[in-house]
Parts: C-alpha cells; structure tokens; sequence
C-alpha cells in the first residue's frame, strides 16, 4: 500500500493505522500480509480518514503466490513469515 496525503493531519493519521498492520518500508510506503476480509476493513477505515479530492491510496495486491524480489538491505523483520518474498538477485 502506498499513499499521497495531502494534509499532514491526516497523513499522520494514516501513518498511524499502517504501523499497526505492516512494514514500514519507505516513507509511503507499506507491506501489509492482510485477508481479504481484513483488506475490506482497512479499505473502510482509509475512506474515512482521507479527502479523495486532494489524496491518493493505492492497494496492491499481490496474493499468494506474487514474488517480491528485494534488492538490498530491507527493514528489520520483513522477512520473517513472508513466504511470498524472496532476497536476493534474480538469474537469468
């Protein structure tokens, strides 16, 4: 999930929910491990804490079976419990 806010209450708004349920990875940027169930809640919470007409929440989702190719030192524990990603170089 990566996001554009406009106003910095909310972004801190959103920061605050995020660090809950994720990896911070960057400064907008998280990696959350979420049922679907659990998507549609955060889905819900995120339209009421933004302005649609001035931000921006992308979801991504990757599912099961997507690899996730991390290149470099990642934040601390991203990788413990997340099958779906792998460290290292791609070879080919």
């Amino acid at each position: 999930m990566c996001y554009d806010i406009a106003d910095d209450r909310r972004l801190q708004r959103i920061c605050n929910l995020m660090k809950g349920l994720g990896f911070h990875l960057q400064y907008s940027v998280f990696l959350c491990r979420l049922t679907w169930k659990e998507l549609k809640v955060l889905k819900m919470a995120i339209e009421e804490l933004i302005e649609p007409s001035e931000d921006d929440v992308r979801i991504y989702p990757l599912g099961t079976s997507s690899l996730v190719f991390a290149l470099g030192r990642g934040p601390e524990g991203a990788e413990e419990g997340w099958s779906s990603i792998e460290k290292g170089m791609m070879k080919g």
